[in-house]
């Protein structure tokens, strides 16, 4: 009898304790769940807390060209590649332009522009932009070149009434490319075969590990041609009877500012303060260049990031996906 006393004493103390056991596993479970609980709330205020500083900067940002009530010369840079996605893109040009003359205080707009040129669509926007937009407020527009002012970004500076140049500036490359490598025959070397299927006998016409027929080579052509084309009549139009055309003004051959001014692809030499102190006669300039850059791309390129961060703290991840 004192054996099966014992023996249900120690059975009752084994339950006892595995009793006890899972209750502190449950509790710490449900510790542990309202730990993470309190955890995706906190994460998901961060990542709300977070969103709204961005929009908040963004709309600072926006909001930093203000209407200056005092007479000014008004600046927009272009600088760099003009391409889409970058400093020197339609996107952002353009806005800052109508900025820059709607102002009821801007008496001129000079484009300062340092670049090597770029994209002709991107280009064109900007050069019919600048012509409607003079048209429209009467305003005149200078462009003053720094470092570089060619192809693309001299694309631009056509459209201003004058341009204004450093005497060793390079001006000028007016013609269009189109660049890439071949690697035919270099796999051929390798005893690589190229597998490209396509629906369409052009549809791989630049792929440069295929050849190139003289017909596309011909169609390549005819395309670059007619944007030299168009290249060369907005140059005309906006130089008029200032340019001196010779065999090689339109051959994409480059100037220094001297030589520019001499073949009438530039007016005259100045600088953005010369000229807004001697040709503008307003000495005061703003800049109205779109300074987006580091808000806007970071909003840009972690924009998703921060909205799946957000589903993610708030537990709605995996019912998304």
């Amino acid at each position: 009898m004192e054996e099966s006393h014992a023996t249900l004493t120690l059975n009752a103390e084994s339950i006892h304790w595995e009793r006890s056991t899972i209750e502190k596993l449950l509790q710490a479970d449900l510790h542990e769940r309202r730990a993470a609980r309190r955890w995706r709330m906190v994460k998901s205020v961060i990542w709300m807390l977070l969103f709204a500083a961005l929009v908040g900067v963004l709309s600072l940002n926006a909001a930093s060209v203000r209407s200056p009530s005092a007479r000014h010369t008004a600046v927009v840079a272009i600088r760099g590649v003009i391409a889409d996605g970058r400093e020197g893109s339609a996107e952002d040009v353009l806005p800052a332009l109508r900025n820059a003359l709607e102002d009821k205080g801007s008496q001129a707009l000079v484009l300062l522009i340092n670049s090597p040129g770029g994209s002709p669509v991107q280009a064109g926007l900007i050069n019919d932009e600048i012509v409607r937009l003079r048209n429209k407020h009467g305003k005149p527009i200078y462009a003053v070149v720094e470092e570089t002012c060619a192809s693309a970004a001299y694309y631009i500076a056509a459209a201003a009434d004058r341009i204004y140049v450093d005497k060793a500036s390079i001006v000028g490359s007016i013609g269009v490319l189109m660049d890439g490598f071949g690697f035919v025959g270099t796999l051929d070397k390798l005893g690589v075969e190229r597998r490209l299927l396509t629906a369409g006998e052009n549809k791989g016409f630049l792929d440069p590990f295929s050849p190139q027929s003289d017909e596309q080579r011909q169609r390549a052509q005819v395309m670059l041609d007619q944007i030299h084309r168009q290249f060369i009549q907005v140059v005309k139009q906006g130089r008029g009877n200032r340019l001196k055309e010779t065999p090689d003004t339109f051959s994409g051959l480059f100037w220094t500012g001297e030589q520019s001014l001499e073949l009438g692809l530039a007016d005259a030499y100045g600088s953005l303060d010369s000229v807004a102190r001697d040709v503008v006669k307003v000495e005061k300039v703003v800049d109205y260049t779109y300074r987006g850059g580091f808000a806007e791309r970071l909003a840009k390129r972690f924009g998703a990031a921060i909205g799946e961060g957000a589903v993610s703290a708030l537990g709605l991840g995996q019912a998304m996906r």
